[in-house]
C-alpha cells in the first residue's frame, strides 16, 4: 500500500525525516534508510534543512525509491521560482516519487551561506495550488501538459502556535489549495495538543503530529526558548533532568515512545525527526510497541 492508500484506510501512519549529505558520499543515508526499511511508511528527505547547502532532495529520494522506499519529497520555494518548482515536480512524477511536502523553508540568513539570494516567488499555500493544477493537466499559467501528474501533496502546521487562530486559517487555506495530509512541528504537550485537534476537526485531512529525541534538558530549553511553537513542558524536562548522563538516551527514547503510544488515540500516524539520532529510530519503533 502507499502512503496515500495507507492514511485512507485510517492506518497509523509512521514516517521518519532523513536529511542528505553535504557531499556525494551517500553510504551513510542509505544505510540509515535500509535499517528504517519496513519499519516506517514513508521517509521525508529534507530540501537543505536550515538552509544548509547539501545534496538535493529529489536525487536522493530517486535514491531511496530505486531501494524499495517510499520517499516524501520536500520541497521548498526558498530557492527556486515557479518555473523551478513546477519543473521539479514534473521530474519527481517521472521519477515515480509519488509524495511532496510543500514547505517555503527557513531564510538563507540562518543557513551556511547567509549570502545567498532567496527566491521565495511562491509560498507553501501557493505551491499546493500548482500542484493541484498539475494533477490536473495543466501549469500554472492554464498551458496544458503532455501528460499529468498524479502528487499525494502535503503540508505542515504548528499547532503549539500562539495564538493559534491564524494557525488554522492558514491549514484551511492549504487545505483549500490541495493538502491532502499534514505533519506537525513536535508535540510534547498531549493535552495541548488534544485541544488543538478538536480545533480543527472541521478539517478532513490526515494529521501525522511530530515527535523528536530529546538529548538533553538543555536541548528542550533551547527550544523553549528558540523554536517557535516548540512547548517542552517542565515536567518533561525534570524527567530527563533525573537521570544520569550515560541513561539520558534511554530516557529520551522512553519519553518519545510514551508519546507515540499517546498519539496513536489521537491522530493518524507520527512524523519522527531524530536531527542526528537516526540509529535510535528502530530502538524508539520498538518501545513504542512498532507502527501498527
Amino acid at each position: 500500500m502507499t502512503l496515500k492508500e495507507k492514511l485512507k484506510s485510517k492506518k497509523f501512519v509512521v514516517t521518519c525525516e532523513i536529511g542528505p549529505p553535504k557531499g556525494t558520499n551517500v553510504d551513510k543515508i542509505l544505510q540509515q534508510a535500509a535499517i528504517l526499511k519496513g519499519k516506517v511508511d514513508a521517509v521525508n528527505v529534507t530540501d537543505l534543512q536550515s538552509s544548509v547547502m547539501r545534496l538535493g532532495s529529489l536525487v536522493t529520494c530517486y535514491l531511496l525509491k530505486t531501494r524499495g522506499h517510499e520517499p516524501i519529497f520536500q520541497l521548498t520555494t526558498r530557492d527556486r521560482n515557479r518555473l523551478a518548482l513546477q519543473s521539479d515536480i514534473l521530474s519527481a512524477a517521472v521519477l515515480g516519487i509519488e509524495n511532496v511536502l510543500a514547505l517555503t523553508g527557513d531564510h538563507p540568513l540562518k543557513g551556511d551561506h547567509p549570502q545567498a539570494k532567496p527566491v521565495y516567488d511562491l509560498d507553501s499555500i501557493q505551491l499546493l495550488g500548482a500542484i493541484k493544477l498539475l494533477n490536473s493537466g495543466v501549469d500554472m499559467t492554464g498551458n496544458e501538459l503532455d501528460g499529468k501528474t498524479d502528487i499525494f501533496a502535503g503540508a505542515v502546521l504548528n499547532p503549539g502556535a500562539d495564538p493559534i487562530e491564524p494557525e488554522i486559517i492558514k491549514m484551511e487555506k492549504k487545505l483549500i489549495s490541495g493538502a491532502e495530509f499534514f505533519q506537525t512541528q513536535a508535540v510534547f504537550d498531549i493535552e495541548k495538543f488534544a485541544k488543538f485537534l478538536k480545533k480543527v476537526k472541521h478539517i478532513k485531512a490526515p494529521i501525522l503530529a511530530g515527535v523528536i529525541l530529546l538529548k538533553s534538558p538543555a536541548m528542550a530549553r533551547y527550544m523553549n526558548e528558540n523554536v517557535a511553537g516548540i512547548d517542552v513542558p517542565d515536567t518533561i524536562i525534570k524527567e530527563i533532568s533525573s537521570v544520569d548522563k550515560q541513561d539520558m538516551e534511554k530516557k529520551s527514547i522512553e519519553i518519545a515512545a510514551r508519546t507515540i503510544k499517546e498519539l496513536k488515540t489521537l491522530c493518524a500516524g507520527v512524523h519522527i525527526m531524530p536531527l542526528g539520532w537516526e540509529s535510535k529510530v528502530l530502538s524508539l519503533l520498538n518501545a513504542a510497541g512498532g507502527k501498527d
